[in-house]
């Protein structure tokens, strides 16, 4: 572990110079804060975080195998490849079911299941929509859905059977998944935001408000056909150059107020209230305008993983946090919040431990 910490020095004057000191002591209390770094490889990405609560340890997904790191202790208690049961060393995704199962998403290796030291991946073959798996989420009726590059499924616990999803969302590609208080299921895809509340499919794209427009005139990012697999680590291709493509939904979040966030590529982040879609960009407060992640925390602020690093937004402040704050690279993939509130950053090279 590498520790950053950055001190305010000086002496406190008399009157003004007294004052201006206090003001700037608190500015500095109510900043997040880079207080760690866990380093996993110089070319080494890290693209899943999940806190395992019941057993105090963070997963960290990353595409050299998967790491389960202690949260008291800050370090791994275990590290998982293709020689201990993964079907692919490259983890996209990682979940944890109902039952206890921790599921690893891989690049083009299907999803592996882990209990207990036993392992099982599933491929096609078994009825997931495909090898690619980018994104879980837990449905409070029971079912777990699963987010591929073609398609999603439905996956039963008890029955162990899969129901794919594929013309019924606005694109294919999912990356993205997440379940409101109403049990309805939201995804993130490479042409626009799909919902499914049990019974009917409903979708938005970029001409139903969903992402900003193109005001810095970038390079269009058009989408691949469909059955391409060109591109088999997507949102880490954009590291060259900026472009720009609304539709492109890397991140779906549910806040605490019910609100729908989505993080798109170039285009900010976009929050739908059930009526309309507004928009956030750098010009707002972001830290960059290509959203990878959406997580919140306790209190109820919401952090933005970008292409140009953190930000955190409590619906007033905007606070950014970069590479000159303490960050291991700009481009931050995943974002976790952990039990004791502190949010974990993945990145290129590994992870950034943030006090709010």
């Amino acid at each position: 572990m590498a520790r950053h910490q950055a001190r305010i020095l000086g002496r406190a004057g008399a009157g003004l110079a007294a004052l201006l000191s206090v003001v700037l002591m608190q500015s500095a209390v109510a900043q997040p804060k880079v207080i760690d770094t866990f380093e996993v490889g110089p070319n080494v990405f890290v693209r899943a975080l999940k806190p395992d609560v019941a057993h105090g340890s963070m997963w960290v997904g990353t595409s050299a195998g998967v790491h389960e790191v202690d949260l008291k202790t800050l370090k791994p208690r275990s590290t998982f490849t293709r020689k201990d049961g993964l079907a692919n060393e490259y983890v996209l995704a990682v979940g944890i079911d109902r039952d206890g199962y921790k599921w690893f998403g891989t690049n083009a290796g299907g999803a592996s299941r882990y209990k207990d030291g036993k392992w099982k991946t599933y491929f096609p073959m078994h009825g997931l929509a495909d090898f690619w798996v980018y994104a879980f989420a837990n449905q409070k009726s029971g079912p777990l859905w699963i987010g591929t590059w073609a398609g999603a499924s439905r996956f039963d616990l008890k029955s162990g059977k899969f129901t794919n999803y594929v013309k019924e969302l606005i694109n294919e590609r999912v990356y993205s998944i997440a379940i409101d208080a109403q049990d309805r299921a939201w995804f993130g895809t490479e042409g626009g935001v799909s919902m499914f509340d049990g019974k009917k499919w409903s979708s938005w794209t970029q001409k139903d408000g969903v992402g900003a427009p193109n005001s810095q005139q970038l390079l269009a990012r058009t989408n691949p056909a469909s059955g391409t697999r060109a591109r088999p680590d997507v949102p880490v291709l954009n590291e060259d150059k900026p472009t720009y493509n609304a539709n492109y939904i890397f991140a779906v979040h549910v806040a605490a107020d019910k609100s729908v966030w989505a993080g798109t590529w170039g285009g900010g982040v976009a929050r739908f209230d059930g009526t309309r879609w507004t928009n956030f960009t750098a010009k707002d407060g972001m830290a960059g305008n290509v959203v990878y992640t959406i997580a919140q925390d306790k209190s109820g602020a919401l952090w933005f993983g970008t292409d140009k690093g953190v930000t955190r937004f409590d619906g007033k402040r905007w606070d950014v946090i970069g590479k000159a704050q303490g960050l291991l690279e700009n481009h931050v993939y995943t974002l976790a919040i952990a039990p004791d509130g502190e949010v974990w950053a993945g990145s290129k090279r590994g992870v950034t431990r943030i006090r709010p």
